[in-house]
């Protein structure tokens, strides 16, 4: 199981779209506080605290109104990075989520360290957000180990290990143990985990009641039988890309684009379903953004179909794009359907479904950096190729 939270979401997704602010204690809202980066914490900031306090604690501050639009468009992006890692996503809020893991491990022997690492590198390389990932047996570990981990880290608890972890944390971090439970545990003279799992249950319960008991103990001695839910039918499947101020020549976005389409129409494929409706979301240097938008015919998940009307809309907008800059770029593909549309014969060797299916077969078996296409290779990948004798 995964824990993935995004450190101070509001404030990151500020500190990405304005480098300026990078390094200094930056609080977003005025009146509360909504969100602060790691800087402005150090000086006692906090959550929901007032702002003119917030301000006291911290006078060199740089306060900034919030951008709901931005958070949400980072988030959804956040969440496609997390669908490419397992269909298993069950979203908490919109700057967290728990991943189940466990099947990856099975079908390509992953193990979760290195699965959480590739995530939080995704998240980094396609979104431009640090992300901190606790990895655990079950969903209360896992979130435990996400909070401990911050900022920007990853923390694996291993099973042999589980109860050492636990039992050194403080009562107050188990779920359900509020101010006023925690104040009864401490007259109790239980201050760890560790202390209440030592504590005979009637004992407990004479304390925070019969039904509170038996949720703590299960707690505090590692059981949590609850997976991951998931359950929303999508609309439209997408992927972005954070570039940071430019200049970013023609090469470089083609690139980019081909790598979001490629994603979003292989999990397409794996999920049975088609879209119509390709849409290129840009967003420019002075952070105001542009979308267009076309529908095909008939639905596809073909890569390559998907790729020349996104390749079209990019280039309707490079003009726009040498005058403003572009620092991000996304791709969604609309109206989905899992009622596929008609496919080309499987005898064409020409058609496009023969090369999807075969570049999906040998990363479903390989992973997904498998195959690439060669304009995906770094100018260093490029060079150590081999050249091959005609």
């Amino acid at each position: 199981m995964l824990h993935a939270d995004l450190d101070s979401f509001f404030a990151s997704v500020e500190v990405r779209d304005d480098p300026r602010l990078r390094g200094r204690p930056v609080i977003v809202g005025g009146g509360v506080v909504l969100a602060a980066t790691y800087e402005a914490k150090a000086h006692g900031v906090r959550t929901a605290m007032n702002g003119r306090q917030a301000r006291a604690l911290c006078p060199d501050a740089i306060v900034v109104p919030p951008r709901f639009s931005a958070y949400t468009e980072a988030s959804r992006a956040v969440f496609e990075v997390f669908r490419d890692t397992t269909p298993l996503v069950e979203g908490i809020s919109i700057d967290e989520a728990f991943l189940e893991v466990g099947g990856l491990l099975r079908l390509r022997g992953e193990t979760p360290s290195r699965i959480a690492s590739r995530l939080r590198a995704d998240v980094l390389e396609r979104v431009g957000l640090p992300i901190s990932v606790g990895v655990a047996r079950t969903k209360y570990l896992a979130k435990i180990a996400s909070a401990s981990a911050k900022p920007d880290g990853l923390l694996v608890v291993p099973v042999e290990q589980e109860l050492l972890f636990l039992h050194a944390l403080p009562v107050e971090r188990l779920w359900g143990v509020g101010r006023v439970t925690a104040e009864k545990l401490h007259a109790a003279r239980v201050r760890t985990v560790g202390d209440l799992a030592r504590l005979h249950p009637a004992e407990l319960e004479k304390v925070v009641g019969v039904a509170a008991a038996r949720h703590l103990h299960a707690l505090a001695e590692g059981r949590d039988p609850r997976r991951v839910t998931t359950g929303v039918r999508r609309r439209s499947m997408g992927a972005q890309h954070a570039l940071g101020r430019g200049p970013h020549g023609d090469e470089k976005l083609e690139t980019v684009l081909l790598s979001l389409v490629d994603r979003v129409a292989r999990r397409m494929r794996a999920a049975g379903l088609t879209g119509a409706t390709i849409t290129l979301r840009l967003r420019f240097d002075d952070f105001s953004r542009s979308t267009s938008a076309r529908t095909l015919p008939r639905p596809t998940a073909h890569t390559g179909e998907i790729l020349d009307v996104a390749r079209g809309l990019l280039r309707a907008r490079r003009d726009e794009i040498l005058d403003r800059g572009c620092t991000l770029v996304g791709v969604s593909v609309g109206g989905l359907d899992d009622n596929p549309a008609q496919l080309a014969l499987p005898l064409d060797p020409s058609a496009d479904h023969v090369l999807d299916d075969t570049i999906d077969a040998v990363r479903d078996k390989f992973g997904s950096a498998a195959v690439r296409r060669a304009v995906q290779l770094s100018h260093r990948e490029r060079e150590a190729q081999p050249i091959l004798p005609d």
